[in-house]
This record gives structure tokens, sequence and C-alpha cells, in this order.
């Protein structure tokens, strides 16, 4: 496999700025150069753009996905060290959704108050009033 930075964009889906981007970074190695400085892309790179994108699914950052890319070139048993920096991703996706489950609590109230209501508009109060707790929202929007 010898292609172009355009064949390897349609392939992955991802544009020549991120593909140069990870080369910058260090993501990717420093990739292949043709005789007119183009640059060539390998069937090991092409896999290693998949791991990065499905890496990224997994809601892991770019600097996540550079140790799990080092832990995959450095061989043998990494298990552990994968198994840490996923236990982590887990924990803070578990502590996200604790957050968005009490953001979406809290819109699911104002929603209620505002049908509920018939001056002031309880979203917009509660929008304005930077304190944690039960207001006395009243009105709607």
């Amino acid at each position: 496999m010898n292609l172009g930075i355009g064949e390897v964009c349609t392939q992955t889906g991802l544009s020549a700025d991120t593909l140069r981007y990870y080369e910058r970074i260090g993501l990717l190695g420093r990739i292949a150069r043709n005789g007119g400085g183009q640059r060539r892309y390998g069937a090991q790179d092409v896999a290693r753009l998949q791991f990065i994108q499905r890496a990224q699914t997994m809601d892991f950052s770019l600097h996540e996905i550079g140790q799990l890319l080092a832990l995959r070139d450095q061989g043998g048993d990494v298990r552990a060290d994968v198994r840490t920096l996923t236990e982590s991703k887990l924990s803070a996706i578990g502590q996200r959704i604790e957050a968005l489950t009490r953001l979406r609590d809290e819109l699911s109230e104002l929603v209620r108050r505002c049908h509920a209501s018939a001056g002031d508009c309880p979203i917009i109060a509660r929008m304005e009033n930077s304190q944690e707790g039960d207001h006395e929202l009243h009105g709607c929007c």
C-alpha cells in the first residue's frame, strides 16, 4: 500500500489537516515522502489511524491515545497499564453521566415549572440565579 494523503482522507474520513496534525504531535510517526516530498502512507499508517479513530469513539483524548499507542508499540504484556488507563476513563465517564443526569433532571423540572406558570420565565430566572438549590421560580416563557 502506497497511498497519497487524499486517498487516506477518503479511506478514513479524516482531513488532510488532521493527518498532518497527528504526525506533528507524534500520534503518527514521520510519514514517508516520495521524490516530490508528498506523503505516502502505508498499511501500518492506515491501521494506526483506524486505531486512533476507534479510541476516539471510546472517548479517549489524544493524549490518552498517545499513551495507548505507546503501550501498543511497546508490546509485551501491557494489559495492566491499559486496564488502569481504561478504568480511569470509565470512572470519568461515570462522573459525566451523573452530572448529565442531574442536568437532565434540573431541565425537566424547569420545563415542568414553565408549563405550570403564567408570569416570568423560570428557565431564564434559573439561569440568572447562580446559586444552587431549589428557588422559587414562577412565571413562564
